[in-house]
């Protein structure tokens, strides 16, 4: 095989962070060198990264190192092209005369002017979806010039439901990524950037696109993409919960933020399938509405619950601790390794905002989801978790307020930790694609090929 050098380059939230240094630990296993890339500030912020033969880390400016500048988002995306552009290209030469040269540049979601860098320095790139095949199925359907896509050209806000995919549910407005409606904040500098990476597949000869799926999950969502060079290379889940070639690859790497070191042995005096995991990722903010009427739901089940609630200020930390044990039930943490949580045994649910990775994650692991969509595409996933893939159940929102009220979150609390019919079939169908998923990784399976394809493509 070609002696390959690949810049993998990713923002610094954790939800980037996971499956890009996933992949680069991955890829240094299989014989490619890896350069895994952030800002500055970004890589400042980074600890514990993990120490692997053929993976190394860099930084390229954005014109913010310290992060102290304040400016929108939009600004901000027209200042790390401008800026950072010019410095990979720096990065680039700077390992072409230290006999390292780069031969391929793999990007996520809001670096898509990395393409056109490849391209003015003919060099192949790869766009890593750090979200479901149906997501990106979406986004090709919407903002594609070859299918008139009705964001092709133009920002305005348009769109007409349902909308239909071949051989999927209909999508309607609460099963579409948040940012492509109108009302949505994030709207105004993700539908460009969006754009932006479908067009640049578009005029590329030779498009790639890496997405963190397996082939048995998204079957039809991949055949509708399948011609713009799609490799499923998922899940970029670590080695020891999956193919267990490298037991000592037990994390992800890196985690922003501080774990606690005592849910595990609370977890270890729970019976099996008993608890409820309760975790709304890293970005979303849950309202205090909210938050109480999920604590009530919680306590009127009588079930015990490990609850992530993210503490910043220390009245938020001395509020958190002031629940721990709430009625002997349960235990509110400010961070924790996922994968260790999901894969224990006294795990029955995971109430998530449903989150890609958090999808993948409890898929891998047989948990069933409780789902509670906050933003960006985890309205898609529990879309198909729920109607698709029948591996969890949606909780439903209040008309006003938007809020998932106690009794709801009871209602499918009893279905999923219940012994009925349907909570049966969830679990059952939870554990089949847990079984795809660990087949699809394997020596021969269909994303350690679909990487190996990837490789032998460049």
């Amino acid at each position: 095989m070609k002696h390959h050098h690949f810049i993998i380059i990713s923002l610094t939230i954790q939800g980037h962070i996971n499956p890009t240094l996933q992949l680069a630990k991955n890829l240094s296993r299989a014989g490619v060198r890896c350069t895994f890339v952030t800002t500055v500030n970004g890589f400042s912020k980074l600890n514990n990264l993990p120490s692997i033969d053929g993976l190394f880390y860099a930084s390229i400016s954005d014109g913010n190192d310290d992060g102290t500048a304040k400016m929108d988002f939009s600004d901000y995306m027209k200042q790390l092209k401008r800026v950072g552009s010019e410095n990979l290209k720096k990065l680039i030469d700077r390992y072409a005369g230290d006999g390292h040269p780069v031969t391929c540049l793999v990007y996520t979601f809001i670096w898509p002017w990395v393409a056109e860098v490849a391209r003015e320095i003919n060099l192949p790139s790869a766009f890593l979806v750090i979200q479901s095949a149906t997501a990106f199925a979406i986004y090709h359907h919407l903002f594609s010039i070859n299918n008139n896509g009705v964001y092709s050209s133009t920002n305005e806000i348009n769109l007409s439901f349902p909308i239909k995919l071949p051989e999927l549910p209909l999508l309607f407005r609460d099963d579409i990524p948040s940012f492509l409606l109108q009302n949505d904040p994030y709207s105004s500098f993700m539908i460009p950037v969006m754009r932006e990476h479908i067009q640049n597949l578009e005029h590329d000869t030779n498009p790639r696109v890496l997405i963190n799926t397996f082939n048995k999950l998204e079957e039809k969502s991949l055949k509708i993409i399948d011609k713009i060079g799609i490799y499923s290379i998922g899940p970029l889940i670590p080695s020891a919960f999956l193919d267990g070639i490298e037991l000592e690859d037990k994390s992800f790497g890196c985690d922003l933020f501080e774990k606690s070191e005592t849910y595990c042995q609370w977890l270890d005096s729970k019976l099996e399938g008993s608890v409820v995991y309760v975790a709304f990722g890293s970005i979303a903010t849950v309202k205090e509405e909210q938050k109480e009427e999920v604590l009530q739901g919680l306590l009127e089940s009588e079930m015990p619950f490990l609850w992530v609630i993210r503490s910043s200020k220390e009245d938020d930390k001395k509020k958190n601790d002031e629940i721990y044990g709430l009625n002997g039930k349960g235990m509110i943490v400010p961070w924790c390794s996922q994968m260790e949580v999901l894969f224990h045994k006294s795990i029955g649910c995971f109430v998530s905002h449903c989150g890609w990775n958090s999808t993948l994650e409890s898929t891998i692991a047989g948990v069933p989801l409780i789902g509670v969509p906050q933003l960006a595409d985890q309205f898609t996933n529990i879309k198909m978790v729920e109607e698709v893939w029948g591996t969890g159940v949606r909780a439903r929102v209040e008309e006003e307020g938007g809020i998932v009220k106690r009794e709801e979150l009871k209602r499918c609390l009893g279905v999923l930790m219940g012994d009925g019919e349907k909570g049966n079939e969830i679990r059952r169908n939870v554990k089949k694609y847990r079984d795809l998923a660990m087949e699809a990784v394997k020596v021969g399976g269909s994303s350690h090929n679909n990487l190996n394809k990837f490789l032998e493509s460049l």
